[in-house]
């Protein structure tokens, strides 16, 4: 076996760590305050916690109003919250850390509440039939309006500033959120995507919007401070299904990237079973490793015995971690000194206040 493994330093063109262990995006919904900035009280002392990971990446910070879709989540897109977020980059690097910020625009995945009863947006207006976190509580969701080509465009030049903010703000770099069954997924996948323009119906039509969305940002921020999260066998989660051409795009997006110079590519194992679903792929790092030859960063359901595994088999170069992040802001001194991990409380996930955000004690030394 290698001996490289999460606790040895990571050293690429563009990325330098202490180690491989990296924080993964987690919505935390502590942005409670007017204008959704984050705060150094709050996300200041949370992600100071934890930076002793080789990389973290905040929770999703949406990068405009329309983007909204959960109670209590950062911004990046007014001067107030670049100023939050400013406080909280500093204590990370004061603390020896790097820290990139989530870009996030969730689409249909929100609620009218949200956005003065206007609909919300996505590739094709169909209701992805789930439910919508609101100040009222859950909501069902509603058929959002289709995206205009010129709606894109606007949307395009959100994410281009929200990069530009990202770095005004002291990040060392931004991660494009292309998952979970938010709006660049909904323009990948069939199931939320029935357009017949030029943002529809072939695989190179429905990445075309994330390609100009990343071409638009190297514009105005190095390219190399640029990561990407997608989540290929994304199946049952807000209204994505897998068919016969969800992996075929994945592997067609993956292997476009190569001709970038991005800080890495974030894919996510199958949050479910999908062991039974026609045409989802099992082993994404295992499947996708051979067709990227950037840095490859994995995450979903990893312990430290897995995480050094899938490193050590040459599948991944990173490994991200959530859950245990969350209840063990020393995670990596308790990987290098072998200490229990704490469990973490799921009733304080997305609740008010520090009980379950920055109260879980560090133990290691």
């Amino acid at each position: 076996m290698s001996k490289e493994n999460l606790l040895t330093p990571y050293n690429s063109d563009n990325l330098n760590l202490k180690n491989r262990v990296v924080m993964a995006p987690m919505t935390r919904s502590r942005a409670a305050n007017e204008g959704n900035v984050a705060t150094d009280e709050f996300q200041g002392l949370y992600y100071e916690q934890r930076a002793s990971g080789g990389l973290l990446i905040t929770e999703g910070s949406q990068v405009s109003a329309e983007a909204v879709g959960y109670i209590n989540t950062p911004g990046i897109y007014t001067d107030e919250q670049v100023e939050g977020w400013k406080k909280v980059t500093k204590r990370v690097h004061d603390k020896g850390g790097k820290i990139f910020i989530q870009l996030w625009h969730v689409g249909r995945v929100s609620h009218p509440d949200f956005h003065n009863g206007a609909l919300p947006v996505s590739a094709s207006a169909i209701n992805p039939n789930a439910k919508s976190f609101t100040y009222e509580g859950f909501k069902d969701t509603v058929t959002p309006k289709e995206l205009t080509i010129e709606d894109i465009k606007r949307t395009v030049k959100d994410f281009q500033k929200a990069g530009q903010n990202a770095i005004e703000a002291g990040f060392d770099g931004v991660e494009i959120h292309s998952s979970n069954g938010y709006l660049f997924q909904q323009f990948f996948n069939g199931c939320s995507n029935t357009r017949t323009d030029e943002y529809g119906g072939s695989i190179e039509n429905r990445a075309r919007f994330f390609f100009e969305v990343l071409d638009a940002m190297k514009e105005v921020i190095p390219q190399e401070k640029i990561g990407a999260r997608f989540n290929p066998s994304c199946h049952g989660l807000f209204g994505m299904e897998v068919d016969e051409q969800t992996i075929p795009t994945f592997e067609y997006i993956i292997k476009k990237l190569n001709d970038y110079n991005l800080a890495y590519v974030h894919l996510s194992e199958p949050f479910t079973d999908v062991s039974e679903v026609p045409f989802a792929v099992t082993e994404i790092a295992k499947h996708f490793r051979p067709l990227y030859n950037g840095t490859l960063m994995i995450n979903t359901a990893f312990d430290k015995e897995k995480g050094d595994k899938v490193i050590a088999d040459g599948l991944a170069d990173l490994v991200a971690f959530g859950k245990p992040y969350i209840s063990n802001p020393d995670l990596v001194g308790r990987f290098e000194q072998d200490l229990e991990i704490a469990t973490w409380d799921e009733n304080t996930f997305y609740t008010a206040g520090k009980e379950g955000y920055t109260d879980y004690p560090a133990i290691s030394k």
